[in-house]
């Protein structure tokens, strides 16, 4: 809960657990609730979750002002059940907070700034129309912020997003109507930072069904550290997308087969991630104008000879192809990558570029699954590899930020058993050091062949 919000709660108990006859002053702790109540509508904004403490504290606070003539017994019995009341009232914020995302480690401080891609050299194969492909990016950068810049909200058009989460993974449409209050450390558009050289970039590509800005915590952590990092949004394989011009496009079931024994399955979603490599493709290429185009501004700030590619899930075979491919890119991170819609000609090749992979251990256990027969096939012919992980406690969603939807995340299956805090140390530690040593040719005490820095932390090639 915010600040302001678990002052509700807290003045009311003092209300109820204080024994009658109640001093005047105890009296008008309910009213000096709904001040706070005011002023936390104000600050905070409102949310749904808070609906149960708002009327509970305006019943206290006419009870607290009626003089009542019952009996001691009754007002005590009356105060022990409204506590309970209360209990449960506050139970409801509690297990679906604001969420925070973590402030980053690093030396700088970050802007952030989202951009439409539209690429005339390629038909959209998803929309049932004839248009070109289009699809939107967000880019978090190293900035210098002034006084005047505004913090940015973990995503835009939330009032979108949220109920195509919240329905996604099982939840009544309105249950994250919250996440619009979510603001990250970071300033909207703001200057990018001067420095001596060029950024390094590093492209991110979610999974199926997910968003550009599903692991912001990792890219706020990557910019902190002078990393420029771009989240693509995969129009129609992500949960949904909103265009500057209202256009709403939702995620198409059709482009990735629901049932995994489909005899086309591997033909369709091959299609899937060429296309999304071809969304990568294309970034670099605008990446390659922004960079000499006077006036823009990451003009001279992009060094496009150190580009790194991570991605998550059907994100991470995204990145395997990419790389496979295009020799721009230098050094590629997979989390959890889904191989199925890997192409055989990179299954067979491998990637000549340095290779990181991380997998939960939900996953890394299936060891019988399509998924890591086709690891197992790829892993050997890989040119450059740094290792393979896995991190027990974990689930797949571990790899981003949904386990800070709520404290019973695991009970939602959006995590493992593992401590949230814990997780993001693990993965965000080994995310900087990888690219680090990649991209900016900095040793890395992880990257020494043992992996015992984590005792969660299980080699598995």
């Amino acid at each position: 809960m915010r600040f302001l919000e678990f002052t509700l709660p807290v003045l009311l108990s003092i209300y109820l657990i204080w024994p009658h006859p109640r001093p005047m002053f105890i009296r008008l702790a309910p009213s000096l609730t709904a001040i706070f109540t005011l002023i936390h509508l104000g600050v905070e904004g409102y949310r749904w979750q808070m609906i149960p403490l708002y009327a509970l504290t305006f019943l206290l606070v006419i009870s607290s002002l009626i003089k009542i003539n019952s009996a001691t017994d009754w007002k005590t019995i009356a105060s022990f059940l409204t506590l309970i009341l209360l209990a449960l009232s506050t139970a409801v914020p509690i297990l679906l907070p604001v969420p925070k995302i973590p402030a980053p480690s690093g030396p700088y401080q970050i802007g952030t700034s989202i951009f439409e891609m539209i690429d005339t050299s390629r038909q959209e194969l998803y929309s049932g129309r004839d248009e070109a492909r289009r699809f939107m990016i967000q880019v978090w950068y190293p900035a210098d912020v002034k006084d005047t810049d505004t913090r940015a909200l973990w995503m835009s058009n939330a009032e979108i997003y949220a109920p195509a989460i919240a329905t996604y993974i099982n939840l009544p449409s309105y249950f994250l109507d919250h996440l619009a209050l979510v603001e990250i450390p970071a300033y909207k558009d703001a200057q990018v930072a001067e420095s001596k050289g060029e950024f390094p970039v590093i492209l991110f590509s979610h999974g199926w069904n997910g968003f550009n800005a599903q692991n912001t915590g990792q890219a706020l952590e990557l910019a902190s550290h002078g990393f420029i990092v771009i989240g693509i949004q995969h129009t129609y394989g992500a949960v949904i997308t909103v265009f500057p011009d209202g256009t709403i496009a939702t995620n198409n079931p059709k482009a990735l087969p629901e049932d995994g024994e489909d005899p086309n399955y591997e033909v369709v979603a091959r299609v899937l991630v060429n296309q999304w490599a071809g969304d990568m493709s294309f970034v670099l290429d605008q990446l390659s104008d922004w960079e000499k185009e006077a006036g823009n501004p990451f003009f001279t700030k992009l060094d496009l000879e150190r580009v790194g590619v991570y991605g998550h899930s059907t994100g991470g075979g995204a990145a395997i192809q990419f790389c496979g491919v295009d020799s721009r890119c230098k050094a590629v991170l997979g989390m959890d990558p889904f191989m199925r819609p890997v192409s055989a000609e990179v299954i067979e090749n491998g990637v000549p570029q340095p290779s990181f992979f991380m997998f939960s251990q939900g996953w890394a256990d299936l060891t019988d699954s399509k998924n890591n027969q086709l690891f197992n096939q790829f892993f050997p012919n890989v040119k450059g590899s740094k290792g393979v992980i896995s991190i027990d406690g974990t689930k797949h969603y571990d790899f981003s930020d949904l386990p800070l939807l709520s404290p019973i995340a695991p009970q939602l299956g959006l995590k493992g058993p593992l401590s949230g805090k814990t997780v993001i140390k693990i993965v965000n530690s080994y995310l900087l050091d990888f690219f680090e040593m990649t991209l900016n040719n900095k040793t890395s005490n992880l990257f020494d062949g043992s992996f015992t820095t984590f005792k969660e932390v299980r080699v598995r090639k």
